[in-house]
């Protein structure tokens, strides 16, 4: 899922910057646990390079974020079966072309067609030079865009980047950027899942991160039964709190059943006002039935009072380790008025929402899919 930016004030708290957006971040012998939300949408379509108008076979054509996709077959043909409703970003890639991909919203019931075209890469070779001091600054390198990209969470000391050697690094006065020649593989030995991230860009200055990316989960097999129950309770925590699950819960109007509690501020000082907010006066209807608008003034502060913050979240905001573990609190602003959200809890623009605090510091680490839901989401 979703850009995050962090443009706290240097009296906040350290540590409270980051943007989402989807996909664009500016700052799964078993039973499936996915809950799948809308049935019988079929999409189909071909996959042809644009020079040759050449069938494309063993494409990669997935929908951004989730655990569907699947590969063109000999005549360049895909199929996508029982992909939920709402807006998606499918994703093509193959080796040896440029990724290209299409936003469209879904509405149940209907089946959609695809033709997409991938336009082939140019790759310069260039002289590599390898010495060890030149080892030792890309491994430094390396390093950091782990810390800064999985995240600092609990979950991320079990998520490890397989192909690191993909990454290429450049540095100066501070900033850092990076460039992945493949696909990232990251498996995730915390909630289970491997993920193909296509790298657009990558970069870091001072308190702000902003990464742009399409990942594409698929489950992982567990060794056992009991890292399997890690896995299911691990999901449900990520899931639990965060912005998809605020979202879903307002345009249910069950945020307070759900634990959510919701202020107004002006800014993100601490010590200025805030104001209660009552959740029906967030959403507006939407031009379709599968749409709402989302509409505020300033900052909305989003407690989620189920959750206490992890540990590392206090040592990330520099809190002294005596500090008591406070609920997860997170800030989300519009980046330029209303914005519409569809009912899954996308954000259909992706620069639609800007968000703050504690769904600034969950990042890859703590993504999954975007149509999972946890086991009794239905009953709720």
């Amino acid at each position: 899922m979703n850009v995050q930016e962090m443009r706290c004030r240097k009296n906040f708290v350290h540590g409270i910057r980051a943007i989402i957006f989807r996909g664009l971040i500016y700052l799964l012998l078993l039973v499936p646990c996915t809950h799948v939300l809308g049935q019988n949408i079929v999409l189909t379509g071909t996959v042809t390079d644009t020079t040759s108008q050449r069938a494309l076979r063993d494409a990669h054509v997935f929908i951004a974020s989730s655990l569907i996709g699947t590969a063109t077959d000999s005549k360049g043909k895909f199929i996508l079966k029982d992909v939920p409703a709402g807006a998606h970003r499918i994703v093509v890639t193959m080796l040896g072309y440029e990724p290209a991909s299409v936003d469209t919203l879904l509405r149940a019931g209907k089946e959609y067609e695809f033709d997409l075209t991938l336009n082939p890469t140019t790759v310069e070779l260039e002289e590599v030079v390898v010495n060890a001091r030149l080892a030792r600054r890309w491994q430094r390198r390396l390093s950091k865009f782990i810390r800064l990209f999985l995240g600092e969470t609990n979950n991320s000391a079990l998520t490890t980047i397989v192909n690191p050697e993909v990454l290429s690094f450049t540095s100066r006065l501070g900033k850092l950027s990076a460039t992945a020649s493949e696909p990232l593989i990251i498996e995730n030995r915390a909630l289970g899942y491997r993920l193909q991230y296509y790298l657009k860009e990558f970069f870091y200055y001072g308190s702000t991160i902003k990464y742009d990316g399409e990942p594409s989960f698929t489950e992982l097999v567990p060794t056992d039964s009991i890292e399997w129950q890690h896995w299911l309770m691990n999901r449900e925590a990520a899931f639990n709190g965060s912005q998809r699950h605020f979202l879903l819960s307002l345009m249910a109007g069950q945020t307070n059943e759900e634990g959510f509690e919701i202020h107004r501020r002006s800014s993100l000082e601490s010590n200025r006002a805030r104001f209660t907010v009552e959740p029906d006066q967030l959403l507006e209807p939407g031009p379709t039935p599968l749409e709402q608008l989302l509409t505020f003034h300033g900052l909305l502060e989003i407690t989620y009072v189920n959750e206490s913050e992890d540990d590392s979240f206090q040592e990330w905001q520099r809190q002294p380790t005596w500090t008591r573990p406070a609920p997860q609190r997170s800030f989300m602003e519009l980046n330029s008025g209303p914005t519409l959200i569809d009912e899954t809890g996308e954000v259909i623009d992706p620069y639609g929402v800007v968000v703050y605090g504690y769904y600034a510091f969950e990042r890859i680490a703590d993504k999954v899919p975007k149509e999972y839901r946890p086991p009794d989401w239905e009953s709720r």
